[in-house]
């Protein structure tokens, strides 16, 4: 029997206990909104990554990759329209001096001390700024990145050239952003440091409907295909006064987190708003329907139609997930507590075998006899040239607590070198599979097509 309602304690608990992901330099009181990511937490992050830019750019034939800086020109940032639009409601309560968001605040009262004396909202601003050279004049300063988008729209033209892409084609990134959110909460579902996931789809004016449903549907089923269950995912079309300044239509992926149904990614259709802001030249590119008047960019970003001969801009649908909030949604979804025959409650990560930090623990039913250590390690060696991901040997002296360990940060197969892998004439181990806690006696001379079959 099997009980799926998780909280976010629990999360949270298991994260620290199994090496997912640690408060940043909690040794000292930590920083709020700011995480570290463990042994564990790395390898189901680089896994979940890796699927992302597997689907993307492998395989499609129409996106190229990019990494663009992390130190973003301030006038980048000017032209985007972030210096102006990219800001939050804050208040203050008078009384206990706690700082919220004003669209956080429920029946007008301070969420720390429930009292209603509040200030007036006003705008503040999320970009970290930072100073470039050593001496701080209030002159020579960038951005840290609020968003990975604008790196890909300024170099537009460098992967166009070098690549000679014709419409409609992609470029994707993956990358830490930072927002300097008033409330940080939810563990890392809202952080000032995250990474994201995120591709421009770049397609002739006119076709991106078409294409904005398109990826709708696309990145949808990409996330069911992590592990995510249907009747934990919906669609939410963003209303009129929801949309970003840059957005013609923007629709969330909604997942059931544990503090309910919350954004997981968004799909936007951004326009020609951001190539338009970024292009020379107002006076010659009449056509373009939005570009800032005081540009002070050198570069067209832009392209010839190929049937017209015009100059024109591209639109943008933008697919852009958090990555943090994706492995929030993985571990909330895999956590998974089952009561067993003998009264005790295991809790095991039913992760999907790609996305699992461990793929394969190699352990040693006896610690202290040489022969069957000497062989588990050489099998461990062995897997670890499968490339499948990360092979852990397991050496703990208790095989019930080996297994538990590995249900815990989701390892799928467990291989036990036991006494009676050396009987008979044919080398033997155990496998046993994490969901069904079943075994099985096979072969080390079928190892290698037992596994790549099932990771493969």
């Amino acid at each position: 029997m099997s009980e799926n309602i998780t909280t976010i304690e629990e999360i949270i608990s298991l994260c620290k206990r199994r090496g997912f992901i640690f408060q940043s330099s909690e040794i000292y009181g930590g920083l709020q909104g700011i995480y570290d990511y463990g042994p564990f937490g790395v390898e189901l992050k680089n896994n979940l990554k890796g699927a992302w830019w597997k689907a993307i750019v492998y395989e499609r034939d129409d996106v190229e990759g990019l990494d663009s800086s992390i130190i973003t020109h301030r006038m980048t940032l000017k032209h985007s329209g972030h210096e102006d639009t990219f800001t939050d409601p804050l208040i203050d309560c008078r009384d206990c001096k706690h700082r919220m968001r004003a669209d956080h605040v429920v029946n007008n009262k301070c969420d720390n001390c429930e009292s209603q004396n509040l200030t007036e909202p006003r705008n503040f601003n999320l970009m970290f700024r930072t100073n470039l050279g050593p001496i701080d004049n209030g002159v020579n300063y960038a951005y840290l990145r609020p968003e990975t988008a604008q790196g890909i729209f300024t170099n537009f033209k460098n992967v166009l050239d070098a690549t000679s892409r014709k419409l409609p084609f992609g470029i994707a990134q993956i990358g830490k952003a930072f927002r300097n959110e008033i409330t940080p909460k939810n563990f890392i579902f809202r952080v000032r440091e995250f990474e994201q996931m995120e591709l421009e789809f770049f397609v002739e004016p006119g076709t991106d409907e078409e294409w904005h449903q398109e990826w709708i549907k696309n990145r949808l089923k990409w996330w069911q295909s992590q592990g995510l269950s249907p009747e934990n995912l919906k669609l939410q079309p963003q209303s009129a006064s929801e949309l970003a300044h840059y957005s013609k239509a923007t629709t969330d992926i909604l997942y059931r987190f544990p503090q309910g149904f919350e954004e997981l990614e968004g799909i936007a259709n951004r326009t020609d708003y951001d190539l338009g802001s970024h292009t020379k030249d107002q006076d010659n590119l009449k056509i373009f329907s939005k570009v800032s008047p005081n540009n002070n960019s050198t570069t067209k970003l832009g392209g010839l139609n190929s049937e017209t001969k015009e100059y024109r801009l591209p639109f943008v649908i933008e697919p852009s997930g958090g990555l943090d909030r994706g492995v929030l949604a993985i571990l909330t979804e895999a956590y998974t507590k089952e009561q067993l025959e003998n009264g005790q409650e295991r809790i095991v990560l039913k992760l999907k075998p790609h996305l699992a930090p461990i793929k394969i623990a190699v352990i040693p039913l006896a610690r202290n006899n040489e022969k069957i250590v000497s062989k588990a390690k050489e099998i461990k060696q062995s897997l670890q040239k499968f490339g499948i991901g990360r092979i852990r040997y397991e050496d703990t002296g208790n095989i019930g607590k080996g297994y538990r360990r590995n249900d815990e940060i989701g390892t799928p197969l467990c291989i036990t070198v036991d006494f009676d892998t050396f009987e008979g004439d044919t080398e033997t181990v155990t496998i046993r599979y994490r969901d069904s806690m079943l075994q099985e006696r096979i072969a080390i001379n079928d190892l290698e097509k037992f596994i790549r079959n099932y990771f493969l």
